[in-house]
C-alpha cells in the first residue's frame, strides 16, 4: 500500500496559490533539469492566463520521499465557489495561504468555513513576506481569530504554521530566517494532514469532477470513499434522483505528476479517474454491483444572478463567428451544464432562440460569455439581474459582504458611494495610511460599483465581495443616470462626424469603426438618449474659406471589458458579443419602433 495524502490548497485571489503548486511540483522533481514549462503551471487555458486567476479546479500529484501527495488547486474568488464546494470532499487536509501583508480577506473566509464543516486538518502558510511593510506575527493572530470564530475545533485551531516566499521559492518555521527550500513545507504535510482512512467494504465513490476526452467521451473524477475498484468491473451508477443504472468500467487512471498513468485498481483514499462510464453526473455515486449503497450527493448554494442569453440578431451577425444558431447556442449551453455546478438554464418563455442563464455573479457568468466567444461563437446578452426569492411572504435579495480597502484621504467617497446604493457599513479600520472597511449591500447595488470606486480613488481601491445571505428588499437604487449616444443609420464612422459631436458626450467607438442604425455608440452628457449621424463626411467643394481646413481632434474613447459592458447597459440595451468584437445595442433598433415602444410603457 502506498502511503497518500490529499491536499486542497485554499486563498484568496493573487495570494499566490498557483506559484506555490508551481514550486511544491519542482520540489517533487516533476520536471526534469532542462524542461521547465514557464510560470502558473496549472492555470492552462488562455482565459486563466490573461486574468491570472484560476477558475477551475485542477488536481496534480507529487512523489515525496516515497509519499503521494494529491495536490488540488482551488479557485479564490467567491463567483466560482460551486468548483470549491466539490473539490473540497476530495482532501483530507488543507494548506491555507495568507498574504503576509493583507492577511485573511472575506473570500478565504469563505472556502475555509467550507473546510473546517467537513473537517479538514488546516496548515497555514504566511506567503510572501519578502514584502515590504509586511507583518507576518499580525496575520497570525488575524488566521487564528478567523479560525475561532468559524467555530473550529480544538483540532483544528493547533494548526502548524510556516512562513516564506513562495515566489522565492523558500518556506520555514521562522519568517526572518529564508531556509532556500519549500520542502519544510512537504514535511509538514507528511507529518500533520492524516493519511485517508482505509475503510474495507463494497466500493464506493463520489464522482466529484469530470474530464473530457474526444478519444473516449466523459471522464469520472472522483476519490474512492471505501473499497477497491478493478479494471473491466461491473458496477453500479446510484444517481441522484435515486435511481440506479448497471455498468462497467473500462479504464482506470491514477494521477501522476500533471498527466494521468493507467493502473490496474485503486483502494480508498485514492484520487482517481473512470473511463467507459455513460451518462453520469456530478454527485452520483459508484458503488457495488450486487448491493449498491450511494454516498450523500453534494449541495450546491443556489444561483444569485440571472442574464438572458439570445440568439445575435444585429445587422451585422455572422461575419465573425461560426456557431451562431439557436441550436448552436442552446447545445453549447447544455454542455456547460454538465460540469459547471452553480449554473442553471432555462429558455425562456413562449419566445424562441432566448434563455434564461442563471450563476453566482457577474465574473462567473462573464467567463462562461467569455470562453463561448473564444470559440466561435455570436450571442447577445441583456443587463444581469438580481434573483428575488420570497420568504415567508416577504420579497427578500441577496445581500453580499463587502470589504473596500482605500488610501485615507478616499474613504469618505467610498462610504458616500456605497450607502447611496443601500450598503451598511459594518466595520472600518485602520491599518499603516489605508482604511478597510466594511459593508453589507445588496448584490443589486454591487452590479456597475467597481468602475466608480476605482474612478473615485485614483485607482488604488481594493475591492472584494462575497455572497452572504437573503434579507429583505431594501428598496430602489438609482442605476446610471446619463443616456446613451445612438448611430443613426448604418456605415462607417468618420472623424470628421465624431470631432463635431464631441461636446455631446464620451464615444466608444474610434472613426473608421462599422457601425449601425440603433448601436450605443457613445454616453451622452444629459440623462436622455440621443441619437446622432457619425457616418456624415465632409463634403468637399472648390471653395476655400478661413477655418474650413481645421484638423480634427478625436479623443480617444472609452473600450469596455466585457464585465464593465455588461454591468453598464440598460434594461432596453444588449451587449452583442462575437470573436472578434464587442457591441453595445439598443433592444429595438429603429428608432421610430423605439419612440413607439415608449409611449406604450
Amino acid at each position: 500500500m502506498q502511503d497518500i495524502r490529499n491536499i486542497a490548497i485554499i486563498a484568496h485571489v493573487d495570494h499566490g496559490k498557483t506559484t506555490l503548486v508551481d514550486k511544491m511540483m519542482l520540489a517533487g522533481h516533476l520536471f526534469r533539469n532542462d524542461q521547465t514549462n514557464g510560470e502558473l503551471v496549472l492555470d492552462n487555458n488562455d482565459l486563466e492566463r490573461e486574468r491570472g486567476i484560476t477558475i477551475l479546479s485542477k488536481n496534480v500529484s507529487i512523489n515525496y520521499n516515497g509519499t503521494k501527495i494529491n495536490i488540488i488547486d482551488t479557485p479564490g474568488h467567491a463567483d466560482f465557489g460551486g468548483e470549491v464546494e466539490r473539490v473540497l470532499n476530495m482532501a483530507d487536509g488543507c494548506i491555507l495561504l495568507v498574504d503576509a501583508f493583507e492577511g485573511p480577506m472575506p473570500q478565504t473566509r469563505f472556502v475555509l468555513q467550507k473546510a473546517l464543516q467537513i473537517g479538514l486538518k488546516p496548515i497555514v502558510v504566511v506567503n510572501k513576506v519578502d514584502k515590504p511593510n509586511c507583518r507576518p506575527e499580525e496575520v497570525y493572530e488575524m488566521v487564528f481569530d478567523l479560525m475561532f470564530s468559524l467555530n473550529a475545533t480544538e483540532d483544528q485551531l493547533d494548526f502548524p504554521v510556516l512562513y516564506g516566499s513562495a515566489k522565492n521559492n523558500w518556506m520555514g518555521e521562522d519568517w526572518k530566517t529564508p531556509t532556500g527550500t519549500i520542502t519544510p513545507l512537504l514535511d509538514a504535510i507528511v507529518k500533520y494532514i492524516p493519511a485517508p482512512k482505509q475503510l474495507e467494504g463494497t466500493p464506493q465513490m463520489l464522482i466529484t469532477s469530470l474530464d473530457y476526452s474526444s478519444y473516449t467521451g466523459r471522464i469520472a473524477v472522483g476519490r474512492v470513499h471505501r473499497g477497491t475498484l478493478k479494471e473491466g468491473m461491473n458496477i453500479t451508477l446510484a444517481k441522484r434522483d435515486g435511481s440506479m443504472v448497471k455498468s462497467k468500467i473500462k479504464e482506470i487512471d491514477t494521477f501522476e505528476g500533471l498527466g494521468r498513468k493507467k493502473v490496474e485498481s485503486v483502494s480508498s483514499g485514492d484520487i482517481c479517474a473512470i473511463i467507459g462510464i455513460d451518462n453520469f453526473e456530478i454527485g452520483d455515486t459508484i458503488c457495488d454491483f450486487e448491493n449498491p449503497e450511494a454516498l450523500p450527493p453534494i449541495a450546491i448554494d443556489e444561483p444569485t444572478m440571472s442574464m438572458l442569453f439570445t440568439i445575435n440578431d444585429s445587422p451585422f451577425f455572422g461575419k465573425e463567428g461560426k456557431f451562431v444558431t439557436s441550436r448552436h447556442i442552446h447545445d453549447r449551453l447544455m454542455k456547460e451544464l454538465d460540469k459547471n455546478l452553480a449554473l442553471r438554464v432555462r429558455k425562456a418563455d413562449n419566445e424562441d432562440g432566448k434563455w434564461i442563464v442563471s450563476g453566482r455573479g457577474v465574473l462567473h457568468l462573464s467567463v462562461l460569455i467569455e470562453t463561448m466567444r473564444r470559440e466561435g461563437y455570436e450571442l447577445q446578452v441583456g443587463q444581469p439581474q438580481v434573483i428575488f426569492k420570497e420568504i415567508d411572504g416577504v420579497k427578500c435579495e441577496p445581500i453580499e459582504e463587502l470589504t473596500i480597502s482605500v488610501p485615507e484621504e478616499f474613504a469618505s467617497k467610498m462610504i458616500d458611494m456605497v450607502t447611496r446604493r443601500k450598503g451598511e457599513m459594518v466595520s472600518m479600520e485602520t491599518q499603516g495610511d489605508r482604511v478597510n472597511i466594511e459593508f453589507d449591500m445588496p448584490s443589486r447595488g454591487i452590479i456597475g460599483l467597481r468602475t466608480n470606486v476605482l474612478t473615485a480613488s485614483q485607482g488604488e481601491a481594493i475591492m472584494a465581495h462575497r455572497f452572504k445571505n437573503y434579507q429583505p428588499y431594501k428598496g430602489e437604487i438609482p442605476r446610471r443616470t446619463n443616456g446613451s449616444m445612438i448611430a443613426m443609420e448604418s456605415g462607417t464612422a468618420f472623424a470628421y462626424a465624431i470631432d463635431k459631436l464631441q461636446d455631446r458626450g464620451k464615444f466608444f467607438i474610434y472613426p473608421q469603426d462599422e457601425v449601425y442604425a440603433g448601436q450605443v455608440v457613445g454616453e451622452h452628457v444629459h440623462e436622455n438618449d440621443l441619437v446622432i449621424n457619425v457616418t456624415k463626411s465632409k463634403k468637399l467643394t472648390n471653395m476655400r474659406a478661413s477655418g474650413s481646413d481645421d484638423k480634427a481632434r478625436i479623443i480617444p474613447p472609452v473600450i469596455f471589458s466585457l464585465e464593465e459592458a455588461l454591468e453598464y447597459i440598460k434594461e432596453d440595451e444588449y451587449v452583442e458579443v462575437t470573436p472578434k468584437s464587442m457591441r453595445m445595442r439598443k433592444i429595438i433598433l429603429d428608432e421610430t419602433e423605439r419612440k413607439r415602444a415608449n409611449k406604450n410603457n
